[in-house]
């Protein structure tokens, strides 16, 4: 690490927290030429690998802004639209590598989004999983019922 105000090399560790939930590290540094220090902020990179095959780096914000377009009129808070991006973010990175297709990220935006706003879900997934019908969406919606345990009328399935 060079230091930012002599350019020197050599710099000493004098402190390390965690900080972002663990998603990156705060070292706080002394240069051993001249005596200043600085902190510097170290994160690990999660590299999205696009349709084309050309990587580059995850970016919340555009996790955030796909989201924002599929709930455009809804009660959807920008604080909701964050927490949903930091969950597909740890999602992600729980896969333990350090490259992930973009389609994946697609999947992982799935269900939280289902969770925060249903019909931001159904826009959300009728571009993602391209449908080409009224019948697309009928199905998913008979599936999410399903998932609930509601029949089409939104009554109740008992279960035995």
């Amino acid at each position: 690490m060079y230091c930012q105000f002599c350019h020197h090399d050599q710099t000493r560790v004098l402190d390390s927290r965690l900080i972002d939930n663990g998603m990156g590290i705060r070292r706080r540094r002394e240069c051993l030429n001249c005596g200043k220090r600085f902190s510097t902020i170290e994160r690990s990179q999660l590299m999205v690998v696009k349709r084309d095959g050309i990587p580059e780096e995850f970016n919340r914000e555009k996790v955030i802004q796909g989201v924002r377009r599929a709930c455009q009129g809804r009660e959807v808070s920008e604080s909701q639209l964050k927490k949903l991006a930091q969950k597909v973010e740890e999602s992600l990175r729980e896969k333990g590598t350090p490259r992930v297709d973009s389609n994946d990220i697609g999947l992982a935006i799935l269900e939280p989004l289902k969770e925060l706003d249903e019909v931001g879900y159904l826009r959300f997934a009728s571009v993602y999983k391209s449908f080409s019908s009224a019948d697309d969406f009928a199905q998913e919606i008979s599936s999410m019922r399903k998932g609930k345990g509601l029949q089409a009328n939104g009554n109740e399935v008992k279960k035995n």
